[in-house]
């Protein structure tokens, strides 16, 4: 089944490879039988779906995920079902690749005020007496 990511973009299942291994934490015995943990691994680099500002975008939000082979790897082991962790391995990694489609807004250069800058000297002035005046003048 392909991971739907946005209405024109979908992740195919041979992009995929999820493989299963013993989670920790709760679950008892269940824990040492049963590969629940889910590690979902998507070949990001090669994907012909992704456009190329969104791979760059990807790998810089994946950050310690991203391997150097170019695949982003999640790993889910909350729940006691695997169906579960797979779910949630899967809604991980589509919303990670939807924060990487968007595009950042560009930051504006701006300029502080006249007024902002004379209260900052004023602040800065009103600091300096005060220490001035904390000074031993019995010299």
């Amino acid at each position: 089944m392909p991971l739907r990511i946005t209405d024109s973009i979908e992740i195919a299942d041979w992009e995929l490879v999820e493989r299963f291994q013993r989670a920790s934490g709760p679950g008892g015995q269940h824990v040492n039988k049963v590969s629940t943990a889910v590690e979902l691994r998507f070949a990001a680099a090669n994907s012909p779906n992704l456009p190329a500002y969104a791979k760059s975008r990807l790998q810089r939000l994946a950050g310690h995920r991203w391997t150097q082979h170019g695949e982003v790897v999640v790993v889910a082991d909350g729940h006691r079902s695997q169906l579960r962790n797979r779910e949630d391995a899967r809604e991980r990694l589509s919303a990670l690749i939807r924060e990487a489609l968007e595009r950042p807004k560009p930051r504006k250069k701006t300029r502080p005020t006249r007024a902002s800058k004379e209260r900052r000297l004023k602040a800065k002035s009103v600091r300096s007496k005060i220490k001035a005046n904390r000074r031993n003048t019995e010299d």
